[in-house]
């Protein structure tokens, strides 16, 4: 990915193990195959900045994820072998284009976004997947996955440590249950900022929730650094 000699961030004693550097040979030699590079038309850096401005708690970020950490997060998750992925918070696309590249051909797609300018902006740029304009912890997943069907990966790009604790149990318990047993949940956190109590909560509050957490090493090639969480569903 973006940082391969990358270091792992310090994490507190007693948590859970990192997830290995080493990746399957052939799952990452297909990852890196697929072309992250999209030629769909990129949301301004400006319309951006501008959405911060106006929601900061929500938005979460003064600048878009890099390509590299959409790769760490592609390879972490697996999404080409994924039959149906929800991606939360999906912003600017930065995750939805890496998404979008390496998902199997027939696979089914949802992101839901908050903010009506970026689910207005991303719907253009990928006709073929469905944007919802809703909150996650309120949104109502039945009604849009058929009878006895779940995400095989769920991937979010939300302000964690902007959250207050009801928020993010809300929305972990809204989400999680549509999770399929053995699916992977992925996140990522601004290395130095999974250490203030919101960043250390969330992440105790999904260990509780799955089946552990592991991290990625520190994607070096973003603003800020950051590493991506992993999770699986008993």
């Amino acid at each position: 990915m973006g940082c391969s000699s990358g270091c792992s961030p310090t994490m507190p004693r007693g948590e859970a193990p990192r997830l290995s550097a080493t990746f399957p040979p052939p799952l990452k030699a297909l990852a890196l195959s697929r072309p992250f590079a999209s030629i769909r038309p990129r949301m301004s850096a400006a319309t951006f900045l501008k959405e911060f401005c106006r929601n900061w708690q929500t938005v979460g970020a003064i600048a878009p994820s890099s390509p590299a950490l959409a790769e760490r997060m592609m390879e972490a998750t697996g999404v080409w072998q994924a039959k149906r992925v929800l991606e939360l918070g999906p912003g600017t696309g930065a995750f939805t284009d890496a998404i979008s590249d390496s998902m199997p051909h027939g696979a089914d797609y949802l992101g839901i976004e908050l903010n009506p300018t970026f689910v207005q902006q991303l719907t253009p740029r990928f006709p073929k997947m469905r944007f919802e304009c809703a909150g996650a912890q309120e949104f109502d997943f039945s009604q849009v996955l058929p009878p006895g069907e779940k995400f095989d990966t769920i991937i979010s790009g939300l302000p964690w440590t902007a959250f207050p604790r009801a928020l993010q149990e809300a929305i972990l318990n809204n989400v999680l249950p549509h999770l399929a047993p053995g699916g992977c949940f992925a996140t990522f956190a601004y290395f130095g900022f999974h250490q203030l109590p919101s960043g250390r909560r969330f992440r105790s509050l999904l260990h509780e929730l799955t089946h552990g957490v592991e991290t990625s090493r520190v994607v070096w090639r973003n603003l800020p650094p950051a590493f991506v969480y992993i999770a699986r569903k008993p």
